[in-house]
């Protein structure tokens, strides 16, 4: 599932091609993927142009110049593709944008979903999402405080969306390699510099898989050479069974609430 970098790869890219073109044409082939009947949501996009595109967690928000908010939410197997009919995917489409000449391809909506909501309906429906971790106003003190009050598992606190937005199971169990912790290790157990260190490993695996890309399988557009990047740089993630790149130890696969985990156990404690 498309998680914080992954997103916010999706934005950096789309507002440096989309933005201020009109939407020329809109096409649904999936009605559970929108929220409004078929007809209303194309007349309500169609001609409009996108201003500002937002994430909010694991959410895309595009800003119409109408003042409504398109929300998208990729879940698990979705994807976007701005192109051609002739270099798109051999996938298929549930919702598709058209700026032209180029489509915005929304692909593997089967649980995901693109919704048209007011400015005050957007607010409500993310209204129970936790802070952002790379909000200006996220710092240390502000993470620990928040942190010290969960209890359970790490990586269960971690992918909370409701403690804190946009961390999913790979970036949770980068993070706790980052920090050298276990996944299961239990927050309540955890001390202040557990905490801090916590902290300072998420802003800098982020920083980092922002950087290349995120882990997403498929090119954004026919040129797009960053998407995906990160893919190859996951330290644990779905590496069990290979040599540890701090250590002499092998990477490890368990579950932890029903959540596949990867972790190193020799250089990463459990408190």
């Amino acid at each position: 599932m498309p998680e914080l970098p992954e997103m916010d790869n999706y934005r950096i890219l789309l507002s440096q091609l989309i933005l201020d073109r009109p939407i020329t044409q809109v096409v649904i082939n999936r009605d559970k993927s929108i929220n409004k009947e078929r007809n209303v949501f194309i007349q309500e996009v169609t001609g409009r142009r996108i201003i500002f595109i937002e994430r909010r967690g694991k959410h895309l928000l595009f800003h119409l110049d109408s003042g409504r908010r398109l929300l998208l939410h990729l879940m698990l197997g979705g994807l976007l593709y701005l192109g051609t009919e002739e270099d798109k995917p051999n996938r298929s489409t549930q919702v598709e944008l058209s700026f032209g000449e180029q489509t915005l391809y929304f692909i593997g909506l089967r649980l995901g979903y693109l919704h048209l909501y007011s400015a005050k309906e957007t607010d409500e429906f993310l209204a129970d999402l936790g802070p952002e971790l790379m909000d200006r106003r996220m710092d240390q003190d502000k993470f620990i405080q928040l942190f010290s009050r969960r209890r359970g598992a790490l990586k269960s606190t971690l992918v909370n969306q409701h403690v804190i937005a946009g961390i999913g199971n790979c970036y949770a169990d980068e993070i706790a390699f980052e920090a050298e912790l276990r996944p299961s290790a239990k927050i309540q157990n955890l001390s202040g510099e557990d905490l801090a260190r916590i902290y300072h490993a998420a802003r800098k695996v982020f920083h980092h898989a922002t950087e290349h890309g995120g882990y997403m399988e498929l090119p954004l557009t026919h040129e797009d050479k960053l998407t995906g990047g990160f893919n190859e740089l996951c330290r644990v993630y779905d590496r069990e069974g290979e040599p540890c790149i701090r250590c002499d130890g092998v990477i490890e696969k368990s579950e932890i609430g029903g959540r596949k985990v990867f972790y190193c156990p020799t250089c990463q404690h459990d408190k």
